[in-house]
């Protein structure tokens, strides 16, 4: 069953100044995990629980044990999942190699990896058709890595830091291209393209930005939130690549101190020692009412003055995979388009 937090009774201490919260906006759900979670609860209605999911469809425990909770099983691998049954992959994509040993299996595999994680399989493709090398700048062990990198083995190298840009070795400088994880710090990110770029002048750009428009917009919005900060909460699993992003971007960017957390009770009370302004976000996979639930903890302890910092406004929505865009009589579903059903009356 999901995780029931316990009720926080944060203290109302004294600060010398004004207590209040900025709120950052952009925050929580992007279109690719707003698709990826819906995908998992249409199958279910769709074909009935269980429905299996190979590794967690987004990176938060809240979003995964709610799905447990509804019929959703979650693996490692698909030789876990029964013969002949349905099977999701997550968001975070895959690599050729899973898809046919779904296929071998019998699965009925749906696929719910992010369209801007699929673009950058399709440029992998592509460049390693053209027999360039690729040096793929993120994390080693990362699920959208290892689903990257699977497009082509033999063309990628993986690029972990900046530091390991100055030690990293290309077989033909002339054709080199860098892509990048789509949840990495964008500051990081381009300092080790930068670095890259001195050792081999001749590296190419990825066709168009790599890093997703969601975990850029939080970002920009967190270092504007941050400059005023003494303290950032960021709402977000610990193996959500860009929720862990967002508490190094807010410390660089001029708050006191940044801390993770899952659950409001999670919130120190010796973290609030002091602090006037609080700034809250979330990762991309959060969903609104965790970060609600950490405002009605602050507003206990006196931060009740909150003011939300908006720095862009999203409005992009991703059709479901096309096994979940109709009901089960063959109509289109209300939630085709997004995951979101329309308004009543709309």
């Amino acid at each position: 069953m999901p995780r029931v937090p316990r009720r926080v009774a944060l203290q109302d201490n004294p600060v010398p100044g004004r207590k209040r919260v900025l709120l950052a906006a952009p925050r929580g759900y992007c279109a690719g995990v707003d698709r990826a979670v819906v995908a998992v609860e249409k199958a279910l209605e769709r074909y009935g629980a269980p429905v299996y999911v190979r590794k967690q469809i987004v990176h938060n425990i809240h979003v995964v044990t709610e799905l447990e909770a509804k019929g959703a099983i979650f693996v490692d691998e698909v030789d876990e999942v029964p013969e002949g049954a349905h099977v999701v992959f997550s968001a975070h994509g895959v690599s050729p190699a899973v898809v046919n040993a779904a296929s071998d299996r019998g699965l009925h595999a749906i696929d719910a990896t992010c369209p801007l994680v699929t673009k950058v399989h399709r440029e992998a493709v592509r460049f390693a058709k053209n027999d360039f090398e690729i040096l793929l700048i993120g994390h080693d062990g990362h699920e959208e890595v290892e689903g990257t990198a699977g497009e082509a083995p033999e063309h990628v190298t993986i690029v972990n830091s900046p530091e390991e840009a100055d030690t990293v070795e290309v077989r033909d400088p002339s054709k080199v291209v860098w892509l990048s994880q789509t949840t990495l710090s964008v500051d990081e990110t381009m300092e080790t393209v930068n670095r890259l770029r001195t050792r081999f002048p001749e590296l190419q750009n990825p066709p168009s930005d790599d890093i997703c428009y969601a975990t850029q917009n939080r970002q920009v919005a967190i270092k504007k939130v941050a400059a005023e900060a003494d303290l950032v909460i960021v709402v977000g699993s610990a193996n959500s690549s860009n929720s862990v992003r967002l508490v190094e971007v807010a410390l660089e960017y001029g708050a006191k101190a940044a801390y993770r957390v899952d659950y409001a009770d999670e919130v120190k009370q010796e973290w609030l020692d002091g602090v006037e302004t609080v700034g809250v976000t979330s990762g991309a996979s959060v969903p609104e009412v965790l970060v609600q639930e950490v405002l009605e903890a602050l507003n206990g302890a006196g931060y009740a003055d909150v003011q939300e910092v908006r720095t862009a406004e999203e409005d992009l929505m991703f059709s479901l995979p096309k096994e979940l865009r109709q009901d089960a009589a063959g109509q289109r579903d209300a939630r085709a388009l997004g995951g979101r059903a329309p308004a009543a009356g709309a």
